[in-house]
Parts: structure tokens; C-alpha cells; sequence
């Protein structure tokens, strides 16, 4: 089905809505001139619908499927995220310290509500994302930033958040995962993890997971939860990926939709060698996750947008068609 980018009722609900052009204003967000929205715009909508929007459909017929040695995306998914990558639709909020544009985030929300509108399943994979970026930008450590976020901020790596367990639904307090210290700083991650949306694929080459687990002798509740980074590869000395870092996919969720989307069950520490870093202060992790959270909560509106547009242009489409 084509996907005709919704342009000008984007433009008109910054200008007039958010305001964006006060924003411009500012000397934080300068660079959000009227010309380089209009040029964020176009160019995002031509991308979305010559690239993402045509495998729209191989997505959901297809779908992600799990082997033994991790998930396999559909045809033509790997090709067009290096796409997304090159083309630098990864940086446009993120912090300019780390390689992003620093731009407005509703200018960002723009872009990730054009790229569901014509792939709502892919467009899952970026909006987390962007989440890590934030939790990462305001909580982690000046080493951690520096090693993970210059390709967090691209979409070189991609990232999850992984706070669900199969006794620790709504109750995060129930979480079992656990985090023992190994002496030298980095900490052993052990625990189940469930409905981690793109908790693996093969479109880039590390996946940076965000994880709530509990440390030795913590209170119990959510009082007692640390939030730990662990990536699928350790990192070698010159930052590129390393060594698998023993966490593994043992299988997706069978969804009424969203197939290119993959729902991991992941399981850290099979095999005792899964390391993960502090992030922010130990028993400090609902808070840090927080920041995510609500990064993801304002996202998982904006998809609402995206599915009605999607779903009104198909059945305009299939309107006009008939008649």
C-alpha cells in the first residue's frame, strides 16, 4: 500500500500547535530554522515511503522469525535500517555531544510518527532507541556515554528496555533478576527478561540493553532495583564489539500484528558470563528507568497517530480502488 507523508498537517501542528518557530527563537534549539524543519520533513517522508513503506507488508506476512542463533528480520529490513542509519534520521533529537543534531524533541517526534505511519513494526526498533539515548544522557557515567552513545545516537546500535518478568508484569517489584558484584567494578547479570520489543535482531551489530535486576542483600520492592547496562557484545578496548556477552534469545511472542516487530524472551547469564555496568546509583534503578519510561510513554501515543493515519490512507486507497 503507498504512503503519502503527512507533511503539511505535521507542519501546521508545529508551527501553530507547539509553536515550534518560538522555539527557533531560543539559542538552544537555533538550528531548528524554518528551512531545516521543512527540509526534516520532506526528506523523512521520502525516505519513509520509498524505503520502510514498501516492506510494510513482507513485515507482517513474514515477520521476524527466531533460530537458534537469533532473530532473522524479514527481507529488506537489514538494508533499509543501514538506510535510515546513513541517512542520519537516528540523530535528530539526540544530544549533539554524541554525534545527534540537538534538535527539537516534537521535531523528532515527527519524524518517528512518519517512519510508523509507513512501518509501524520497524519504527518500534528507533523509538526504543531513543529512550536508552535519554536514560543513558541523563544517568549514566561519563565512560558509559562516551562508549555507548555516539552510536546509540546514530542507530548504529540499537537499544532496549527490559523491566518485564513472567512473575513481574505490572508489579516491577517482583522482578527476580539479579546482579552480583565480580570484584572489578562490572557486575553478573543473571535473570529472564520477557516481551523485550526488538531484544534481538540482525540489523545492527550490538543491541544495548537496558536491565532492572537486584543487587545482593537489596530491600525488597521496587525500592530495592538497579538498573544495569548490558550489551549483546562486550566491548573491545577500541569500543567496537567484542565478545557475545551470554545473553540469549530463547524465543518471540506469536502476535496478532506487528510481526517485524520481535517480542524477545531474553535470558541473561545461561552460562554465568553476562556482565553489565551500574547505571546511576545501585537501588536507584526505577528512577533512571523512569526517564525511559516516560521517553517510551509519549511514544506509544504517538503511535496511536500512526496507526490512524496508516489506517486511513489504506482505506482511502481501498475506498477509491472500489469505486
Amino acid at each position: 500500500m503507498p504512503f503519502t507523508p503527512p507533511v503539511a498537517e505535521q507542519r501546521f501542528v508545529l508551527d501553530t500547535v507547539v509553536r515550534l518557530p518560538d522555539l527557533a527563537a531560543t539559542d538552544r534549539f537555533a538550528a531548528a530554522s524554518d528551512d531545516v524543519v521543512e527540509a526534516v520533513l520532506e526528506g523523512a517522508g521520502q525516505f519513509a515511503a520509498g524505503e520502510w513503506a514498501p516492506l510494510s507488508r513482507i513485515g507482517d506476512t513474514v515477520g521476524a522469525k527466531w533460530t537458534k542463533d537469533g532473530v532473522v528480520m524479514p527481507a529488506g529490513y537489514a538494508q533499509a535500517y543501514r538506510d535510515y542509519v546513513e541517512g542520519g534520521w537516528g540523530t535528530i533529537g539526540a544530544p549533539e555531544e554524541w554525534g545527534g543534531q540537538g534538535l527539537p524533541f516534537a521535531l523528532q517526534t515527527a519524524v518517528l510518527e512518519t517512519l510508523g505511519g509507513a512501518n509501524m513494526g520497524f519504527a518500534l526498533c528507533p523509538t526504543l532507541t531513543v529512550g536508552a539515548i535519554e536514560a543513558l544522557h541523563h544517568h549514566g557515567s561519563p565512560e558509559q556515554q562516551a562508549a555507548y552513545l555516539p552510536r546509540l545516537s546514530t542507530g548504529e546500535w540499537t537499544g532496549t528496555m527490559n523491566l518485564t518478568e513472567p512473575q513481574a508484569g505490572s508489579d516491577v517489584g517482583a522482578l527476580r533478576a539479579t546482579a552480583t558484584p565480580r570484584g572489578d567494578g562490572t557486575w553478573s547479570i543473571k535473570g529472564t527478561k520477557i516481551y523485550i520489543s526488538f531484544g534481538d535482531h540482525d540489523m545492527a551489530p550490538n543491541i544495548v540493553h537496558l536491565v532492572l535486576a537486584r543487587t545482593p542483600g537489596a530491600p525488597a520492592g521496587t525500592k530495592g532495583i538497579s538498573l544495569f547496562l548490558v550489551p549483546k557484545y562486550r566491548l573491545n578496548t577500541d569500543g567496537t564489539p567484542g565478545d557475545f556477552n551470554d545473553v540469549r534469545v530463547v524465543s518471540i511472542e506469536h502476535k496478532m500484528g506487528l510481526h517485524a516487530s520481535p517480542t524477545c524472551v531474553l535470558s541473561f547469564g545461561d552460562n554465568d558470563d553476562c556482565v553489565g555496568e551500574l547505571i546511576g546509583a545501585e537501588l536507584g534503578g526505577i528512577r533512571a528507568m523512569f526517564t525511559m519510561m516516560n521517553n517510551a510513554r509519549l511514544n506509544v501515543g504517538l503511535q496511536g497517530v500512526q496507526v490512524a493515519e496508516g489506517a486511513t490512507q489504506g482505506a482511502v486507497t481501498y475506498a477509491l480502488d472500489r469505486v
